[in-house]
């Protein structure tokens, strides 16, 4: 789980601002407690879904199945297409480190990319991690990233943004605890059991910020 939640893992998600470039632009971010703010929603909302989506493949739900309804959870072109762009480079790092036929099985029938919280799960799967594991990783995921965009974007201190993440830590086993839940009841009751929060300012932002000609993070 290290290794997977590890920013220095070549998945790809560096490049990523998980929308605090679009926030910093139009002055939603602009220190440490507007950030801590920022990512706190994006926890409960984007974040959670992530995380019940990772926990369901970490389960063992089909992958395929769940690829369909990470879909239906990501109104957003532009976030559909950062999710498949960011789980195609995870795949090819996942396969690299937990070799695995499940994992190459969704490669095969997803050579664009699925969804990365769908991969993020199925490596977690891959690695002998359980649902809870791949519902942290997730959630985690969801805050470090704007949290080191931040430091890029404004200058903000690495101490201020870290202790941003360290205040937000309960609020992260919550989310967690009730992702993996959920995953849980899905085994019976199918996908319809996944959380399946939204965030319309995130999604408006990410169609904007597509647009963007120049821009530090590709989403």
């Amino acid at each position: 789980m290290l290794i997977l939640a590890d920013g220095r893992f070549p998945a790809g998600g560096h490049a990523h601002s998980g929308g605090a470039e679009a926030a910093v632009a139009a002055g939603r971010i602009r220190d440490a407690d507007s950030l801590e703010a920022f990512c706190r929603g994006r926890l409960h909302t984007a974040g959670l879904t992530a995380a019940g989506l990772a926990a369901a493949a970490a389960a063992g739900l089909d992958p395929l199945v769940l690829d369909e309804a990470a879909d239906a959870r990501t109104p957003a072109s532009a976030l559909r297409t950062t999710a498949r762009r960011l789980g195609r480079q995870l795949m090819r790092a996942a396969r690299a480190t937990w070799p695995s036929t499940e994992l190459d099985a969704l490669a095969a029938a997803r050579p664009r990319g699925a969804h990365q919280p769908v991969v993020l799960g199925l490596t977690a799967r891959a690695a002998g991690l359980g649902p809870s594991d791949a519902a942290y990783a997730a959630g985690y995921e969801a805050v470090s990233g704007p949290a080191t965009a931040a430091v890029r974007l404004l200058s903000l201190d690495p101490f201020h943004a870290t202790a941003v993440l360290a205040r937000l830590a309960p609020e992260l086993d919550h989310v967690a605890a009730r992702a993996a839940e959920a995953a849980r009841r899905a085994l019976d009751d199918g996908p319809g059991a996944l959380p399946a929060a939204s965030a319309p300012l995130l999604d408006i932002a990410a169609e904007q910020h597509a647009t963007w000609s120049v821009r530090l993070f590709a989403s």
